[in-house]
């Protein structure tokens, strides 16, 4: 029988996320993404709901939930902001999920408790300048010096990256060659604040604009050997885990957006008047909001599916990919509708409809774009590479 009715453990985490993202998260954060602030109060209430732990074992400090918990926190929090969704996303399944799934025993110990419980944010650092989806082309190094890995080089648009948080960002780069010629990739902990390793100024960006995210150098960056995470030359395989389980979250942070889009289009329709009538009475509007629906709809269906496959612990790199891909696209279209519905208002940066139109199209790029998604569905159909 399928089911796609929420536990009750689930549903309460649902409300009161959704509770907080509505009371405490909505009437301040235009004010932050004008001033393209990153929300300390709000991302310290957050750890002190438990939100950074949430798919994190009770032993390392975490709430004991799963990933799907995650995934409905990120929904009800994109549903009013993707700054504030984007840095719980980033921070748990960037930050947190790589200590967790490949870190020793000491590395468990030593990060774990501090960032299930928000009080350090942990960053991913793979995207390089020059490689944009091509992370295999790694240009940055790191060569083992005695007892001490040493790194250089840079990585670009990396998220939680220079916050006053930050505790680590996890690297990826070239530690050798392999037998066959080709780059051996490994990931190691990089602490914040290691002499060597250096945070550029937070960019201009397009939307998110209360998030945090930065370009970081490496020069001579000493670190100590035991900062290696997980088996040396594994560190392609780990990223790669790393951002098909990501791309389930990411969608769910898509799914909050478009849904966040019917939320205030609904209010809007039964407020606004023109020709002597609501506007929600006239059926061009009533058709635009139900396709906006059937969107999000479909979308969330997508990434639940992802997600309780891979709780199952079943093969779900396509379903992840299809998540994604139908969420961005549900966002996208969703904000673009918004704003028209909304029409001269839609486009002030006051209106949330504003921002969910900025916000909405990183959505197709970041951890994985559009395209990609399409190349790795089409590859697990069993079309040729």
């Amino acid at each position: 029988m399928v089911d796609h009715r929420l536990s009750e453990e689930h549903e309460a985490l649902r409300e009161s996320v959704q509770t907080f993202a509505r009371k405490e998260v909505a009437p301040v954060i235009g004010d932050y993404y004008e001033r393209e602030e990153f929300p300390y109060p709000l991302v310290q209430t957050m750890g002190r709901m438990g939100l950074f732990g949430l798919p994190v074992p009770e032993e390392h400090g975490g709430m004991g939930g799963d990933y799907f918990a995650l995934c409905l926190a990120l929904e009800e929090l994109a549903r009013v902001d993707s700054s504030v969704a984007i840095t719980l996303e980033a921070g748990v399944s960037l930050g947190v999920m790589p200590i967790y799934r490949f870190g020793d025993d000491e590395q468990r110990r030593t990060w774990l408790p501090r960032l299930a419980a928000g009080e350090i944010l942990g960053a991913f650092g793979l995207t390089e300048p020059g490689g944009g989806s091509d992370a295999g082309s790694t240009r940055t190094t790191a060569v083992l010096d005695g007892d001490e890995w040493v790194i250089n080089g840079s990585k670009a648009f990396i998220t939680n990256s220079g916050t006053d948080l930050t505790g680590l960002v996890t690297v990826t780069a070239v530690t050798g060659q392999k037998p066959n010629g080709g780059k051996e990739i490994s990931t190691i902990i990089v602490p914040a604040g290691t002499p060597g390793f250096t945070v550029a100024k937070k960019y201009s960006k397009v939307g998110w604009n209360a998030s945090d995210t930065h370009a970081l150098s490496f020069d001579d960056c000493r670190v100590p050997a035991a900062n290696l995470l997980g088996e040396r030359g594994r560190g392609y395989a780990q990223f790669l885990a790393t951002l098909t389980e990501g791309r389930v979250a990411i969608a769910a942070v898509g799914v909050g957006l478009a849904q966040g889009c019917v939320d205030e289009c609904l209010r809007y329709l039964g407020e606004r008047e023109a020709f002597g009538r609501k506007i929600g009475e006239y059926q061009a509007m009533q058709f635009k909001v139900a396709d906006m629906e059937l969107r999000a709809h479909t979308a969330r269906l997508a990434y639940y599916d992802a997600a309780s496959r891979m709780l199952r612990g079943e093969p779900y790199k396509k379903q992840a990919a299809i998540a994604k891909l139908a969420s961005s696209n549900a966002a996208m279209d969703n904000a673009r509708d918004a704003t028209q519905i909304f029409g001269g208002y839609g486009f002030m940066n006051e209106t949330p409809v504003g921002r969910f139109y900025r916000d909405a199209k990183i959505l197709e790029i970041g951890e994985g774009t559009s395209e990609v998604q399409r190349m790795l569905i089409a590859r697990e159909l069993g079309l040729p590479a």
